[in-house]
């Protein structure tokens, strides 16, 4: 579903050059829950923003679907997110006056999902995370994992081919983290969803079907 070729991304801090990455080559199969691992500061997040189209790489390609969309416009990136990508963040973003109903309801909104089939949508991927029961809470009624669980039922609602997860389990402890985990474990099995997921967590990586491990900006290990 998405390969990368020789994938760079240098950025300037006065009149130092910053290398996050380099050449970075990676595929992600369909159906897969894909990790990159490593440290603070070893580039996954940055590689997570270059391969969900949110920021350009330096020098190297990035196909999506045998698409090379580091040549899209801006215009073109925009609707390949909206209509193929999904994104969890380490900070969470719930809008705190609406339910956890509401939120996944107004994501649906904002992508253009079809107005007669959104109650019913965000209904079933809540019951898909485990909150069918939760559903008409906000989110200071939620325990974290809770909401992390919203926000996944939010990026999945609009049925994205692939979601990326930025350190989704960061605030979490380890106990709802691993949770949070099989929940996305589950959705790529029983849904064919494709995740990829960036974390420091060495408890997680048991779950993965591929881990990719960075250390400053360089892949220095793969495991399948």
């Amino acid at each position: 579903m998405i390969r990368t070729e020789n994938l760079s991304r240098q950025f300037q801090s006065g009149r130092e050059v910053i290398h996050a990455l380099r050449d970075i080559n990676i595929q992600i199969n369909p159906g897969t829950l894909t990790i990159l691992r490593g440290r603070s500061g070893s580039g996954k997040t940055t590689l997570i923003n270059l391969l969900g189209a949110l920021d350009k790489p330096t020098e190297g390609k990035i196909f999506f679907m045998d698409q090379d969309i580091t040549k899209l416009s801006e215009v073109k990136k925009d609707l390949l997110r909206k209509n193929n990508m999904g994104f969890i963040f380490q900070s969470i973003a719930l809008m705190p006056l609406m339910t956890a109903y509401e939120n996944v309801e107004f994501g649906l909104r904002v992508a253009g999902y079809d107005k007669e089939k959104r109650k019913k949508r965000a209904e079933a991927c809540l019951t898909m995370v485990g909150l069918q029961n939760r559903m008409h809470h906000r989110p200071q009624e939620l325990s974290g994992g809770e909401q992390q669980r919203v926000a996944i039922a939010r990026a999945i609602a609009h049925k994205p081919k692939v979601v990326f997860a930025d350190e989704p389990t960061a605030e979490l402890d380890t106990n709802m983290g691993l949770q949070v985990v099989k929940v996305l474990k589950d959705l790529v099995e029983e849904e064919g969803l494709t995740v990829v997921m960036s974390t420091h967590d060495p408890s997680m990586i048991d779950i993965a079907d591929c881990v990719y491990t960075l250390e400053d900006g360089v892949i220095v290990d793969i495991a399948e």
